[in-house]
């Protein structure tokens, strides 16, 4: 295996850049594990997109070590083996029982008993090239499967038409590994590395399309609902002499209607009031939803070819 790949510079270039991209987009997630960590708890998170990370890289690692001239490969996908185990090893520390249970299950489904399978059956059975066309082609479906993951939140943001919650920093170095992975796999006439990373760069490009159109959501405009006011005009007919006047049944039955009317008045204020009131409940439960649908979607991004 050689080290440098001297005829293919270029090829070489794009999987240096590949490498350093990739590292950044691997260190996405410490945040949120620095987060677990200060509140000793997951908070609500999910570990399926770290478990399939880790799955990705193994499968990717294992093609890498059964072809030649791949070291770029290895050493990203090494790297990614032991930042996903990481990341596991923090959410299993800090995770309820239910969730601590899932994950060592889909462990054991995934990442032990798929992959022995694909490893049992490719290498024991397969021989050569067969053995790393097929390897090969088994990581592009799975690439292709981890890449769809992500349109669930793009689906969220048009339907919110808010980009709040789509990391674009993100957003823009996955597209950028997808274009350095592309080129290093065309270079090396690897279509199973190049074919993933293109479904990935336009997904990029779609989700940094949907930031531009969505990063400043429209704020709703609740109209102030006013009380019903009730105006007594006032008629001065001329200079008038004044006289003693006696109540009459009349003038109390038009103050009483008066006071009936401000008790009115008091009542339409006090509903319009708790009417405000529950908009602005309602309006802050569908933010919290909307935060607790997507706190979930955003850790799915994953590197393909280099993860």
């Amino acid at each position: 295996m050689a080290i440098f790949d001297l005829h293919h510079p270029w090829s070489f270039t794009f999987g240096i850049l590949g490498n350093i991209i990739s590292f950044f987009v691997y260190f996405a997630p410490l945040p949120t594990f620095i987060r677990i960590r200060r509140e000793k708890s997951t908070m609500g998170f999910q570990s399926l997109p770290y478990v399939v990370a880790l799955f990705s890289a193994m499968l990717w690692m294992y093609y890498a070590l059964i072809k030649t001239n791949t070291l770029l490969l290895i050493s990203i996908n090494s790297f990614g083996c032991v930042i996903e185990t990481i990341y596991i090893f923090i959410f299993l520390l800090y995770a309820n029982k239910k969730a601590r249970n899932d994950t060592a299950k889909l462990l054991s489904f995934l990442n032990v008993g798929v992959f022995l399978t694909i490893f049992f059956f490719t290498y024991y059975i397969l021989e050569g090239q067969t053995r790393v066309a097929v390897v090969g082609w088994i990581c592009v479906a799975f690439s292709v499967i981890v890449f769809a993951a992500p349109l669930s939140i793009v689906f969220q943001v048009v339907r919110t038409k808010s980009a709040e919650f789509l990391p674009f920093p993100l957003s823009f170095c996955l597209t950028l590994s997808a274009i350095m992975w592309f080129g290093y796999g065309l270079l090396q006439k690897d279509l199973c590395i190049a074919l993933p990373n293109v479904l990935g760069f336009f997904l990029g490009m779609l989700q940094m399309l949907l930031y531009g159109i969505y990063r400043n959501p429209k704020k709703v405009v609740v109209e102030e609902k006013k009380p019903t006011e009730h105006v007594i005009n006032i008629v001065n007919l001329g200079a008038s002499e004044v006289h003693p006047v006696e109540d009459s049944p009349k003038s109390r039955k038009s103050d009483d209607e008066v006071a009936y009317i401000e008790e009115e008045n008091k009542d339409n204020k006090k509903i319009d009031e708790d009417e405000e009131n529950l908009e602005f409940v309602n309006e802050e439960e569908q933010i919290q939803e909307c935060k607790a649908s997507v706190k979930i979607d955003v850790p799915i991004q994953l590197v393909v070819c280099a993860a």
